[in-house]
């Protein structure tokens, strides 16, 4: 295809590097050490500190296609996704650069050129816009030939650019395309409609805006641009819409055979395969880049663009997990200009996969719900759902408001959203108030130690003892100015080598001994940034306020909190390369005698993920590489390949942890100087602990020996209970264990048995029309109360089955069946709430089958007498 999008990437790159520019690699749409931006939005985010004076680089001119995300904050175009032609969450921005170098008048011919000799648009067809004080860029735009008729002056709010209130701005000039008169709109820029669209913005970066707002001259003159690689392949292809170019074509084709359908067929459907295709390359690019769905920043952010696909494809028919099978057409399609979405291919099928699952069990509870809503508010005249129904979908069924939200503006109507968010400002207030929860805030006197005394400066990377002088002592919230024998204190020194809690890593202990008396540290912590306090008690003596101390940090627990640091940052190498990019730490804890690491990662780990992951660290371990730590520029860093992620803080420079070719990370914590020092890695235990968050539990050097030293001891203790030997153990227990379950069966059985046959405990009656059986059940689990359900559905054929029993522990299970031909007017649900009720429980479940438990089997007989009572009221009703 002639302007193919593939092609304009390459065209662009090659155009610009044959006037001199650097083709820089697109940064990853995961801002590194740049906590402003939630997502990388556009071309320059990576150059951002170069413009701001702030880091230079060995080229003065470069030339990106850069992906962007725009979907949170103040660039949130998600909602106007599939409703028109041009917005997108995922999309690849096009952009030249000039760090001080050329201006406005290459800028400006750079732009022409590449537009009309390069892409061959129509010159006839561009218009320009400028700043509307900007002689200079008209004057150029003419003398490379554009008529002043198709120059239009605009003002700031079009045509001037700035990257925040103060610093680096100026003026841009825009490059749009007239797509021509069938094209509904004005046929000059920035009027109603798609006819003119911008397709290029070119920045002239020359002033610097004062608190005041004044504005002076820069020294070094800087060029951004940005051109949207979707509309240049739109406007190259001679289409209307982005998504009739090359760039989606092959995805809407791939969404309409998996829903039966054709692009083009009706708008309603269009809209929704638009917004698929859309999301698809969202969620396979962010997923690339380390991010999985979860309740909280980016995750949320992707969560949100996944499920909005998931519901688009029940809008097109398709009810089951599908978008997994397709974001293999994004990697197919470009995994060339992209070639770390390949490498990530199989992670974002996976967790694609999962989060869709999760969510079908939310939508098949509650879409139901939300249409059954929106039908009596239409019935009833009532254009709005209220908040208070809206917070109940919200708050019983985990059902996401934006979905709510777009469900109502495709009927007409619209969400109470004031309403919505008082009840969840009642919901906080509420939770507040049981939870005894409050803010951790710093202590007065703290804050006074800090502002009399100054900083603490930690000196204990490279020593463990030193000598330093008592700046305060606190006992609780007073300063005194000395404490004696069986004082608990927190003491203040200049200079410190005691490493203060942060990072994950537990703060040291030791002693500091004066001249009258001696401290035992059993905690230092760092309550803010500039102050570390060493807490503990006197045992020794006396001290005071002024005098010199001897510090010594316990040598032993410093070493093994270091031993299991750096085993942190091998086994985050480890699950990365494992796993793969997505990983990232989510937590960790490191203390002398265990290391606790949360990442992200979307399911458990298997016993040969496990088994590879110790093979790898205690590789490592024998290599006895060296840990190097460096402290440099953030920015250095980063480009150096060290992990930094989003919503982490950094200052300007930042301590380096290198385990040579392996691994490299920010870090503040301590280390070994040697892998070798860890001695062996084992991990204890890998766990869930929330959605798309693993735990894995380790110990290092001794604690892992010691491990080892008690399963050794199991595993001997096991043998003489079972009488066989150590090897023989595994074969023997799988026998034994296979006789427990023969065994269980047999008696699931016989009270099965016992049950179907007790006339006693049963009753069965005609009501209005419909059998219903009721039955006590006492001692069955809910697996024989399902079975025994089964035998009476099948039995009765058409009618409704209520089982309740009293469990070994004190409380209550109760299960009801309803025969397909009746739970159009019965259903099982609305029956089990009742008699949940009762016993004072809760329950839920599908119309045909329904489940509860309760507190008091007191109340059984009731509830399952209730049953008859409910159903006669439901048929004659």
């Amino acid at each position: 295809m002639k302007n193919g999008a593939h092609d304009l990437r390459q065209d662009f790159l090659r155009y610009f590097e044959a006037q001199g520019h650097r083709a820089v690699t697109s940064s990853a749409l995961i801002p590194q050490a740049d906590p402003t931006l939630l997502f990388t939005n556009a071309g320059m985010n990576q150059f951002k500190r170069v413009f701001l004076g702030e880091e230079t680089r060995p080229y003065k001119r470069a030339v990106t296609v850069q992906k962007c995300l725009r979907a949170g904050g103040k660039h949130n175009d998600l909602e106007n996704v599939g409703y028109t032609r041009r917005h997108h969450t995922f999309f690849e921005m096009l952009g030249n650069f000039s760090f001080g170098d050329y201006f406005k008048e290459d800028a400006i011919r750079f732009g022409w050129e590449f537009l009309t000799q390069t892409v061959g648009l129509d010159r006839s067809r561009l218009w320009i816009t400028i700043f509307r004080e900007d002689a200079e860029a008209g004057r150029i735009w003419q003398k490379i030939g554009v008529a002043p008729s198709r120059i239009v002056r605009c003002d700031e709010k079009d045509n001037f650019w700035q990257m925040a209130d103060t610093g680096p701005c100026g003026p841009c000039s825009e490059i749009h395309f007239d797509q021509g008169p069938s094209v509904p709109g004005d046929d000059t820029p920035n009027g109603e409609g798609d006819r003119v669209i911008e397709i290029w913005n070119l920045v002239f970066m020359q002033f610097n805006r004062d608190a005041s707002g004044t504005l002076h001259p820069l020294p070094e003159p800087s060029i951004d641009t940005g051109m949207g690689l979707e509309r240049l392949a739109a406007v190259a292809q001679g289409v209307y819409s982005n998504y009739d170019s090359d760039l989606f074509t092959p995805l809407l084709a791939a969404i309409g055979r998996r829903a039966h359908t054709t692009y083009g067929k009706t708008e309603e459907h269009d809209r929704s395969m638009r917004v698929i295709a859309d999301h698809l390359r969202a969620i396979t690019f962010l997923m690339t880049d380390g991010v999985l769905p979860s309740n909280e920043g980016r995750g949320y952010v992707l969560r949100r663009i996944l499920r909005r696909a998931a519901r688009h494809g029940r809008l097109l028919g398709i009810v089951e997990p599908f978008l997994h099978e397709l974001t293999p057409t994004v990697v197919e399609q470009m995994g060339t200009a992209y070639p770390e979405i390949r490498a990530a291919a199989d992670t974002v099928t996976e967790a694609t996969r999962g989060e869709e699952e999760r969510f079908i069990a939310t939508l098949d509870q509650g879409l139901p719900i939300l249409n059954d809503m929106i039908s009596k508010a239409r019935a009833a005249g009532r254009p709005v759902l209220t908040g208070p129904d809206v917070f109940k979908l919200y708050d019983t069924y985990g059902f996401p408001i934006d979905l709510m939200s777009e469900a109502c503006r495709e009927q007409g109507m619209t969400l109470d959203e004031r309403g919505f968010d008082q009840a969840i400002e009642e919901q906080r207030n509420r939770a507040r108030k049981t939870s005894g929860f409050e803010q951790e805030i710093t202590r007065p006197v703290v804050a006074d130690v800090a502002g009399r005394f100054g900083s603490t400066k930690f000196i204990g990377y490279d020593r463990l003892e030193s000598e330093g002088v008592l700046q305060a002592i606190l006992k609780g919230d007073t300063i005194v100015k000395e404490a004696i024998a069986g004082d608990e204190v927190e003491v203040v020194l200049d200079v410190t080598p005691f490493y203060a809690e942060g990072g994950g890593q537990v703060g040291d202990q030791g002693t500091l001994t004066g001249s009258e008396g001696r401290i035992e540290i059993k905690e230092t912590t760092r309550p803010i940034p500039t102050l570390i306090l060493h807490k503990g008690t006197v045992t020794a003596g006396r001290i005071r306020k002024g005098e010199p101390l001897r510090m010594a940090v316990n040598h032993s627990t410093r070493q093994d909190a270091a031993r299991n640091h750096t085993a942190t940052h091998l086994v985050h190498a480890a699950l990365r390369d494992l796993l793969g990019p997505h990983v990232k730490q989510y937590g960790s804890l490191v203390a002398p005698n265990r290391l606790r690491f949360d990442f992200a990662h979307f399911r458990p780990l298997s016993s040969r993920d496990i088994d590879d992951i110790e093979s790898t660290v205690n590789g490592e371990i024998r290599k006895n590489e060296s840990v190097r730590t460096e402290v440099m520029n953030i920015q250095e860093a980063v480009a150096n390949g060290a992990l930094a992620f989003f919503g982490d803080k950094y200052g300007e420079q930042v301590r380096v942890v290198t385990v040579e070719s392996f691994s490299k990370e920010l870090c503040g914590g301590t280390h070994c100087r040697h892998t070798g020092e860890i001695g062996l890695f084992r991990i204890v235990s890998e766990t869930g602990v929330a959605a798309g968050v693993r735990r894995l539990e380790a110990q290092t050097g001794s604690g892992a020996v010691a491990l080892m030293k008690k399963l050794e001891a199991d595993v001997r203790e096991l043998s003489d209970l079972l009488k066989v030997g150590p090897s023989e153990l595994v074969a023997k227990t799988r026998k034994v264990m296979t006789q427990l379950k023969d065994k269980e069966r047999e008696l699931e059985e016989l009270k099965l048995k016992m049950a179907s046959g007790s006339p006693d405990h049963s009753s069965v009656k005609t009501v209005a029309g419909v059998q219903v059986h009721v039955q006590r059940t006492d001692g069955l689990d809910m697996n024989g109360m399902r079975a025994l359900a089964d035998r009476l559905r099948d039995k009765l054929k058409s009618g409704v089955v209520a089982l309740g029993g009293a469990t070994e522990d004190g409380k209550v299970s109760l299960l009801v069946v309803v025969t397909k031909d009746l739970i159009a007017a019965i259903k099982a649900g609305d029956l089990i709430k009742a008699m949940a009720a009762e016993v004072g429980g809760t329950g839920g479940g599908r119309p045909e089958m329904a489940q509860a438990g309760g507190k008091d089997p007191s109340k059984l007989d009731a509830a399952l007498g209730k049953v008859f009572e409910l159903v006669e009221t439901i048929r004659r009703g």
